[in-house]
Order: C-alpha cells, then sequence, then structure tokens
C-alpha cells in the first residue's frame, strides 16, 4: 500500500510538471483569449493528465506521448496561424460587427448563433443599458464582446486594408477605394509591392497606417 501511494504521488507529480511545461511552451494566453483549437487541446491534456496518474500498468512514458502529439499539434497551428492570415481566420474566426449605431445586425448574430438574451447580459456588464446609447459593439474571436458608447467618440471600426503581404477585399469594399488608389498612396511612402507590408489600414482621416514586415 505505502509502495502504491508513493508511486501515485510520483505520477502526479510528473504530470504536473509535464503539463505544466507544455503550457509554458505553447505561449501566454489569458483563458478568455483561448481560440477553439487551444482550448480542445487542453480539454485533451486535462484527460489525459487524469489517465497518466491513474494507470499505472502502463509506461509513463508511452502515456506522455499523446501529450507531446498535442503540443506539436499546438505548435504548429501557431506557427502556421502566424504566417497565413486564412489559415488564422479559419481556425481563429474574425470579430464581427454586432451592432452599429444603435442598430443591432441581426444578420450577423444569427450567423454566429449568437442570441439576444447573451447581447443584453454583456451590455449590462459593460453598464449599458440603453442599446441608443452604444455606437460600437463588437463580438470578438473570443466570445468576449467590446462595447463602444456615444461618449467614447470612437472612430469607425474598419479592417485593415493589407494583412500580411495580402488584399483584403471585404475593407476595400467597406472603405469604397480601389487597390490603384491604395497604391497610388503606398508609392508616397516609398513602396512599390504590398508583400513587405505586415499591417495597413486606413485613418478616420483618410491617411494609411502601415507597418512593415520585420526582416532579419
Amino acid at each position: 500500500m505505502v509502495e502504491e501511494i508513493i508511486l501515485l504521488v510520483i505520477r502526479t507529480i510528473g504530470v504536473y510538471i509535464a503539463i505544466y511545461l507544455l503550457f509554458r511552451f505553447m505561449g501566454k494566453r489569458e483563458i478568455g483569449e483561448l481560440s477553439v483549437m487551444d482550448l480542445v487541446i487542453f480539454i485533451m491534456l486535462a484527460e489525459i493528465g487524469i489517465l497518466s496518474i491513474e494507470r499505472t500498468d502502463d509506461s509513463f512514458l508511452v502515456l506522455l506521448t499523446p501529450m507531446l502529439v498535442l503540443f506539436v499539434i499546438q505548435r504548429a497551428t501557431a506557427w502556421l496561424s502566424l504566417k497565413n492570415h486564412r489559415v488564422r481566420s479559419l481556425l481563429d474566426g474574425q470579430p464581427s460587427i454586432i451592432i452599429r449605431h444603435g442598430k443591432i445586425d441581426e444578420e450577423v448574430m444569427k450567423k454566429q448563433r449568437y442570441n439576444l438574451d447573451d447581447l443584453m447580459v454583456q451590455l449590462r456588464e459593460k453598464g449599458v443599458v440603453n442599446l441608443k446609447e452604444v455606437e460600437l459593439a463588437i463580438l470578438e474571436t473570443s466570445g468576449k464582446l467590446s462595447v463602444f458608447t456615444r461618449d467614447d467618440q470612437p472612430l469607425n471600426y474598419f479592417e485593415p486594408i493589407i494583412l500580411d503581404g495580402k488584399w483584403q477585399e471585404k475593407s476595400l469594399d467597406q472603405h469604397q477605394v480601389t487597390k490603384e488608389d491604395i497604391l497610388k498612396q503606398l508609392e508616397h511612402h516609398g513602396i512599390e509591392q504590398i508583400d513587405k507590408i505586415s499591417f495597413a489600414q486606413i485613418q478616420q482621416d483618410g491617411s494609411i497606417h502601415i507597418d512593415l514586415k520585420f526582416v532579419d
């Protein structure tokens, strides 16, 4: 009995250290900011951790193998998300404008499977009780609702026109500008190719904020 208890303590400590190290290497993110992929991996890690403690008949290293596989999957998807905007949108989704100028976009809410009760709860949590006060409400990919009232005087919310060196067609249509118009402005900044741009966004005054990719 004593030997079994000692073995259980050792395996518990070993699983704790293994999961702690995996979480550290996966990067720092708040629980509310976890993507669906991260959440699934964390749940699976917890289940594997329990099995690793309970199944004393199996080798500890064998039980750690699924953890390492999940770690590799998480790192690979994180790297792909960093390098490719489409992959990032597929895995994490995109923020959605739920309210603009005090008007609810029912189509967006239906698409996001987001009901009015959820909306009202999150608005009250932000201290907003009158829908007319809301200038802009954005449902983030984490599920949180970012709310801007008329008193905040928020700028118009627009997606970037260039992201990771790629044109964002939806944002161009939103601004009602063409690629040729943007390219002319980029020439004034000495930029000839958009693949060198990490992030570009049109400001309230019509100017363009540009962030170039870092080159080693």
